[in-house]
């Protein structure tokens, strides 16, 4: 395997799964494959490392030198390409290369993130960037297949994004862009976007069946053929069940299905996709500490056995796409349906001390939505110009609800309400290259949202609209010495939840409650560096600067999301990746991240974020055709302290946990692999929280403490892998 530019972490072994890398596109950008055939072909000089120089301004605009049309292969993220050092694309074997205890674990792959989870194995995953508890998706904009993941208005937080309708082994790659200087990102992806999309034809056709510790079976399987003269069928299915180490099962049942039909390529083509899934799982929910030290439960066991979710969600998306010499126009269009019930007690008998404070969160909705853009390659001002416009549209319908129950039983309603909510977005961004070193990016973003919501709290319904313009800039010095010098910035945005625009009465006290701004601003700026000083190194190094408005915290004792203070986030991150050899690479990245509120609140001294994460550390190292067929490596990850209240006078303990990977290749087709997670068996936690809970016999105020979600125990997955 090659170098990798921009993405160092973790593991990087060769394809051991069934997948070509083939295409990410980015809103905006495309990402092709060195395999896929385009009309408009790259020429040979910009698919070197070296840096491209521009041509007189009566040459035609070459898109690769702009980075319009990129290899999902160590060339994206070259110096030369490149808009920002904290941008990158990961091919698809790398996403595979990784063992991964949960499926949204794959999104490692982007540097300085960490995934983890606090509740049952069904549930969305717990994000963690920049300085970030993004809960479950909040600033942190996620797609697959050009459709939102994220969730506004959720029932159990704002950007709810559930990655487990995905399917590694179908998936072409990945494409990320940290901060928010890019015109075509726009709601929660001030921290960072993800894009993902599944191929349109395997390169072989596989059968996988995996069985591993704690009643870990999966079984996953995905053919394509061909269809009239160019058209492909891909098909493709999973089965998993998992119960964990818990005293109460996880007993997670899950089923997905994709099938899509494309005609054409990727640049030159459509594709109509169809996906569904479903989930069900048991909560084994974080638990309090106290509870664990006095010997009432064990450090996998549950305090209300009866906490339960489950998912399903079902979509209908297309593209289509035509690039020619000097244009690159990109479609896409999509219906969901999605629908989540989640029953949580976080605080025991805190608030009922006769049923418990068990509670049911349901989000039952149906999205709409489609993009557009064109990219325009050509010159402006005698210099070589890529202009791109575009339009993103979408509309939640959504029924969501807040009910008091026991043992899943419902008591009261909370709050019931049906919400509708629509925005557009348009942006422009223009580059310009003016010299073989000097290179600018400037954009403009408009959004418009409106919300009307009704509720079974009269004074709670009403409608709401908000707008915002975002602009972004970028400049790109060099390349000397094969590095380049990126500065960057722009302002970006976040949505509140659309109830919480036209709240006037707290539906639990019934006192006042002050209305939330529909839309939140983020300001950010950053410093960057690449560097490719010789073949099969390369490095980054970035230093940033990030603002809101309004932070979104995660309430523990609510189990819910608010709106906060104004904050403050200072950082850095360094990535590198080696070719230490034919057969062996090594991979690093760290990111730390300062965070802090700007201004006091009385009602919680102190300007630390409960939750933001300060140090990432992720170390890799990996082999690959050894001795015939053997492959493998080890991957070591840190996941640092993190204050639990603004005071920082409680903090989460550092988890640090090292996996590793052995398999073996037969000229068959056949692929055997062992996957070994948290070897070193650390008795660490997946997430820590700090708030008030009553256990029975304690006081009516409750007790203080943390709660925590512990780290799965040393444990190993055996797979099999048949391809024809």
């Amino acid at each position: 395997m090659g170098k990798r530019a921009g993405v160092a972490l973790a593991l990087s072994i060769a394809s051991v799964g069934p997948l070509a890398a083939q295409q990410v596109q980015l809103p905006g950008i495309t990402v092709t494959s060195p395999a896929a055939k385009v009309k408009s072909k790259p020429k040979a000089a910009a698919s070197k490392a070296a840096p491209v120089t521009s041509a007189p301004a009566v040459a035609p605009a070459d898109p690769s030198e702009f980075g319009a049309v990129l290899a999902i292969d160590p060339r994206a993220n070259d110096v030369g390409i490149a808009q920002s050092a904290s941008q990158g694309t990961v091919p698809a074997e790398v996403l595979l290369a990784t063992p991964a205890y949960r499926t949204g674990e794959v999104l490692e792959a982007v540097p300085g993130l960490i995934v983890t989870q606090h509740s049952g194995e069904g549930k969305a995953n717990q994000y963690f960037l920049r300085g970030f508890n993004l809960d479950h998706g909040t600033d942190i904009a996620i797609t697959i297949d050009g459709m939102p993941v994220n969730m506004r208005t959720h029932g159990h937080g704002q950007g709810y994004a559930d990655t487990a309708f995905m399917i590694p082994e179908i998936m072409r790659g990945l494409a990320f862009r940290k901060g928010p200087y890019f015109a075509a990102e726009g709601d929660f992806a001030s921290a960072g976007a993800v894009h993902l999309d599944i191929v349109d034809k395997l390169e072989r056709n596989f059968a996988q069946v995996e069985v591993g510790s704690f009643g870990h079976r999966r079984a996953v399987t995905g053919m394509s053929a061909p269809v009239g003269v160019d058209g492909i069928v891909l098909v493709a299915g999973e089965l998993q069940h998992f119960n964990g180490p818990w005293e109460h099962p996880d007993e997670l049942r899950k089923l997905n299905g994709v099938m899509r039909f494309a005609r054409g390529t990727y640049d030159n083509g459509f594709a109509l996709t169809a996906m569904a899934y479903s989930g069900k799982w048991n909560a084994t929910s974080q638990i309090p500490l106290r509870a664990v030290d006095g010997g009432l439960i064990g450090r996998f066991g549950n305090l209300d056995p009866t906490d339960y979710g489950e998912a399903q969600r079902f979509s209908l998306s297309g593209r289509w796409h035509e690039t020619t010499a000097t244009t690159a126009t990109r479609i896409n269009a999509y219906a969901i349906k999605s629908d989540l019930k989640l029953f949580h007690n976080f605080t025991y008998f805190l608030n009922d001390p006769v049923n418990g404070d068990q509670f049911k969160q349901s989000d039952d909705r149906v999205i709409v939505g489609a993009n557009a853009s064109r990219t325009y390659f050509g010159t402006a001002f005698g210099v070589r110009s890529e202009t791109t416009v575009g339009i993103q549209t979408r509309y939640d319908d959504i029924a969501v609800g807040l009910f008091n129950t026991r043992e899943r039983v419902m008591l009261s309603t909370v709050r019931d309400d049906r919400v509708r909510e629509a925005s557009a977005g348009v942006f422009g961004e223009n580059t310009l290259r003016w010299t073989d070193w000097l290179r600018t990016t400037v954009g403009l973003r408009g959004d418009v949202y409106w919300t009307d919501v009704a509720s079974n709290i009269a004074a709670n319904s009403g409608r709401d609209s908000d707008a915002i313009l975002s602009p972004k800039a970028g400049l790109v010095l060099g390349s000397w010495a094969k590095t380049e010098l990126y500065l960057n910035a722009g302002t970006g945005f976040h949505s509140n939840d659309a109830r919480g625009t036209v709240t006037t009465i707290d539906p639990v006290s019934g006192d006042p409650a002050a209305r939330t701004p529909f839309l939140v601003r983020s300001k950010g700026a950053e410093v960057g560096l690449r560097t490719q000083p010789w073949k099969g190194f390369l490095s980054t190094l970035s230093f940033f600067v990030l603002d809101f408005d309004s932070e979104i915290v995660f309430v523990g004792d609510a189990g819910n999301t608010e709106a906060s203070r104004p904050s403050r986030r200072l950082g850095s991150e360094l990535t590198f990746n080696a070719k230490l050899a034919p057969w062996l690479t090594a991979d690093f990245s760290a990111a730390y991240t300062q965070a802090r509120f700007r201004e006091d609140d009385p009602d919680a001294p102190g300007r630390h974020i409960p939750g933001a994460v300060e140090g990432v550390v992720a170390a890799g190292l990996s082999f690959n055709d050894v001795l015939g067929g053997w492959f493998g490596g080890v991957k070591v990850r840190y996941f640092g302290p993190r204050p639990l209240i603004e005071d920082n006078s409680e903090r989460s303990e550092a988890t640090t946990t090292v996996s590793a990977r052995l398999g073996y290749k037969f000229a068959s087709g056949l692929i055997v692999r062992l996957d070994g997670f948290n070897l070193l068996d650390a008795k660490a936690s997946q997430i820590d929280y700090f708030y008030a809970s009553r256990l029975p016999g304690e006081p009516a105020g409750g007790v203080e403490d943390k709660h925590f979600h512990p780290v799965e125990p040393r444990s190993f997955r055996l797979s099999a892998t048949m391809q024809w």
